[in-house]
């Protein structure tokens, strides 16, 4: 079984590297026009611009992923199942799991934020210091008490359940499940082309790319290697989560006050 499984994954459909490229940045790129289009609007009625990517989020990100998924398996099965559309999804041992995920979710945190937080920083200052106040979404951290407590849990109740559990577990299916295995002709190399545009695509925060870059390419490799996209969506999910978290007790402590 475990033979005819990689079997399959090698005769899977190969993507040509543009239209690849293409596909890795395309989402990214209309997200990042409509929150464009839609902050500085937000902003003129008091509203943070962290609306404005929630928004772009529930419109473009999540909607073209998951459609495009499933117009691929209309397509190739003539139904909506995604069986040969999603790969990756060989089955581990459980014990696995609790070595990977823990490990690559430590190197996910130490290596993008301590390690690549000092290039990340200085991308920023040197590069991108003269884009507009609403395009950083920490200054909706910044001007907190600004907002009011209905705005706020909005904010809290969809960052969670979008950046904690819809957002990565589409993303991996998409990036990890779909596209990554079609350019496995790369011979090792994919991960890491999966991984940059992968990056590449949150086109919103481009100084932190050497960060997502070092923070995820071990998770990127694991997957490869173990043909598992499961141990992808535990590592995203996990990693927005304790991002996500840390948010959600700050302003909920600021509220408080």
């Amino acid at each position: 079984m475990a033979h005819e499984i990689s079997k399959n994954t090698m005769n899977t459909e190969q993507h040509p590297m543009g239209k690849s490229i293409m596909l890795h940045l395309i989402p990214g790129a209309a997200a990042t026009l409509l929150f464009i289009i839609t902050a500085p609007i937000l902003k003129n009625y008091r509203l943070p611009s962290v609306l404005a990517f929630l928004l772009a989020a529930v419109l473009v990100v999540i909607p073209f992923e998951f459609v495009y998924l499933l117009f691929q398996a209309k397509k190739r099965n003539g139904c909506y199942s995604l069986k040969g559309i999603v790969r990756y999804c060989q089955k581990i041992p459980i014990w696995q799991y609790f070595v990977f995920v823990p490990v690559l979710l430590l190197w996910a945190l130490v290596g993008g934020i301590i390690i690549a937080g000092p290039i990340d920083n200085f991308l920023l200052r040197t590069f991108f210091s003269w884009l507009p106040d609403w395009f950083f979404l920490e200054n909706f951290i910044k001007n907190i008490s600004q907002y009011s407590k209905a705005v706020l849990l909005t904010i809290l109740f969809s960052g969670v359940v979008l950046n904690c559990m819809i957002g990565p577990i589409i993303e991996e299916l998409y990036f990890r499940g779909y596209l990554l295995p079609r350019i496995s002709r790369l011979k090792g190399w994919e991960p890491l082309v999966n991984i940059s545009l992968f990056s590449l695509y949150h086109f919103f925060t481009p100084w932190l790319n050497p960060g997502r870059i070092i923070g995820l390419l071990p998770m990127g490799y694991a997957v490869w290697w173990k043909k598992n996209i499961y141990i992808g969506i535990w590592v995203h999910c996990l990693v927005n989560t304790a991002a996500t978290v840390a948010m959600v007790v700050f302003v909920l402590k600021k509220m408080s006050t």
